[in-house]
């Protein structure tokens, strides 16, 4: 199941919300949000930007990667067996930055399955997740790591904002944590 929203449509946070309740309907557990990605890059750092708003809007989960500490895709064979134990209850929410068709740069995707980082430069590393959230933010193309270099910041930057929001009015919404956020 994928859902997809432009990062400058005004309802792009509730769509992520509504998309985050479809895929993940029934948890209860706070979620646990891994923010993938570098900020030697400014396409590549949609995971990072979005993990830092998350940290300054108190969510109530637990987030993973943020620009003063960055979970790279290096880390990902690793880092998937230590949230699993970590947080055995929780789903794990995947955020990255992707490349993708022309048509699609501005999407934010909400994908209900793993992702795996670090293909759009032809890497081959596990997969992390039980939710992808993709911000498309460059073509895909041969020269895709220094199309990731002109990457506009406004556009992560307000993806990192719509995808944070919801991320955070989605973690209010758990069981668990409802009578935290009231």
């Amino acid at each position: 199941m994928e859902y997809a929203f432009h990062f400058c449509n005004s309802l792009a946070e509730t769509g992520i919300l509504m998309a985050l309740g479809h895929v993940l309907k029934g948890t209860t557990a706070p979620p646990v949000v891994l923010c993938i990605g570098s900020d030697l890059a400014i396409g590549d750092s949609l995971g990072p930007v979005t993990g830092t708003l998350l940290r300054k809007k108190e969510f109530r989960g637990f987030v993973y990667g943020t620009l003063k500490s960055p979970v790279t895709a290096k880390e990902i064979g690793y880092i998937e067996n230590f949230l699993r134990k970590t947080h055995p209850r929780s789903k794990i929410i995947a955020v990255d930055a992707a490349v993708g068709e022309e048509a699609d740069v501005g999407l934010i995707k909400v994908i209900g399955g793993p992702l795996r980082p670090g293909s759009g430069a032809n890497k081959r590393l596990g997969k992390v997740g039980d939710v992808s959230i993709l911000g498309i933010v460059a073509r895909k193309s041969a020269f895709s790591y220094s199309l990731l270099n002109l990457t506009r910041l406004n556009m992560v930057y307000s993806m990192a904002e719509a995808v944070s929001s919801a991320l955070t009015a989605y973690a209010c919404k758990t069981a668990d944590t409802q009578r935290k956020c009231l």
